[in-house]
């Protein structure tokens, strides 16, 4: 779905600010050399992470609409926001494997996750990879940027605020525009460019897919389909009570909005207009390595290590915790790479806020 937000940005033309960082060769060069091992996924983590984040996520959110307790209702729906919310953050990982490699993962992914929660794979596939093309990154032809930190305080609230309409808005999506779109191409068209991507730029229209990418779209998005129109017909027919419909909701919107947070924080937003070169891309994004806890449960499957991530997208998320070790041991303390690393989500939050308050 596209989530994206036209947001005024800073007035004035001071306001556009474009990040030159010349490219730091000794980093680049230590991160292919010390990871060249770590590229190949490992079946096993992939498999048995997504199977337990769906079991117990499915588990709780129903144990949470049977239990009479509102308590225990309350608890078990935040179980189950936080395991299907890593559950789902694998499109990520689907989005970037080459699917020889975990035979299957995909489609069980999307019957397992994608379908059910109305954000199956192709709403992601052959969008991500445009957010990390290195002549798009940062500019109005990246899916997945907007120069928050250029833009006006009550902004960001909004971002964060809007996105707990996601839900309703996936089903209206799957449920309404899906089927009427096959009787109006012009729908069609507006539907498959502009409502069928995981984007937050408002300027973004995504092309058709072709080939075997779009005789897979066509499957699944039949399938989601079906599923949001028996949603639907099961809530006005009350096979679904009125307390699992405000369930699933809750936890639909909880996802959300803890993903629009951990969005909010994966990039400092600070270039607008031309491309950047890959060190400024690292330096505009965000690293929360541990001690710091907490970004387990918020930026799940790696997404804690986002910048390392774009100086090496084909690493596993499993492998980058080793990836970060090995480059902050060999590397040295002026080096660029440890400037992307921050204590925790308060922190980066802070920076944000304090970024738009500035009058360029």
């Amino acid at each position: 779905m596209d989530t994206s937000l036209s947001l005024d940005r800073a007035a004035g033309p001071a306001a556009a600010k474009t990040i030159r960082v010349a490219d730091d060769r000794a980093m680049l060069k230590a991160a292919a050399e010390l990871t060249r091992q770590l590229s190949a996924p490992k079946p096993g983590i992939y498999w048995a992470d997504l199977l337990a984040s769906a079991v117990i996520g499915y588990g709780a959110l129903v144990a949470a609409v049977l239990v009479q307790s509102a308590g225990w209702a309350a608890v078990l729906a935040v179980v189950a926001m936080l395991a299907l919310y890593r559950a789902m953050s694998f499109i990520h990982e689907v989005s970037h494997m080459k699917h020889a490699s975990l035979p299957g993962f995909r489609g069980a992914w999307d019957v397992l996750v994608g379908v059910p929660m109305l954000i199956p794979s192709f709403m992601y596939e052959g969008v991500h990879n445009l957010h990390h093309a290195k002549t798009r990154y940062g500019t109005a032809e990246d899916p997945e940027y907007l120069p928050l930190a250029l833009m006006k305080p009550w902004t960001l609230p909004v971002f964060i605020i809007v996105s707990a309409l996601a839900p309703v808005a996936l089903i209206v999506r799957y449920a309404v525009l899906a089927p009427l779109s096959l009787l109006m191409p012009g729908l069609r068209r507006v539907v498959v460019e502009r409502y069928s991507a995981l984007a937050i730029n408002p300027h973004f229209r995504r092309r058709a897919p072709e080939g075997a990418a779009a005789r897979y779209w066509v499957k699944v998005e039949a399938a989601a389909s079906l599923w949001a129109v028996s949603l639907v017909a099961m809530a006005a027919t009350g096979v679904l009570s009125g307390k699992a419909v405000l369930v699933i909701l809750a936890m639909a919107s909880g996802v959300a909005v803890v993903n629009q947070v951990r969005t909010l924080v994966a990039h400092l937003w600070e270039n607008e207009g031309e491309a950047m070169s890959v060190t400024a891309q690292y330096l505009d994004t965000v690293n929360v390595p541990p001690p710091a806890l907490l970004p387990m449960l918020w930026a799940p499957v790696g997404l804690r290590y986002h910048a390392l991530h774009h100086l090496l997208p084909s690493v596993p998320y499993h492998a980058l915790g080793e990836a970060h070790r090995r480059l902050s041991a060999m590397l040295e303390a002026d080096s660029p790479y440890h400037r992307a690393s921050y204590s925790g989500l308060p922190t980066l939050v802070a920076k944000i806020g304090r970024s738009t308050m500035v009058r360029r």
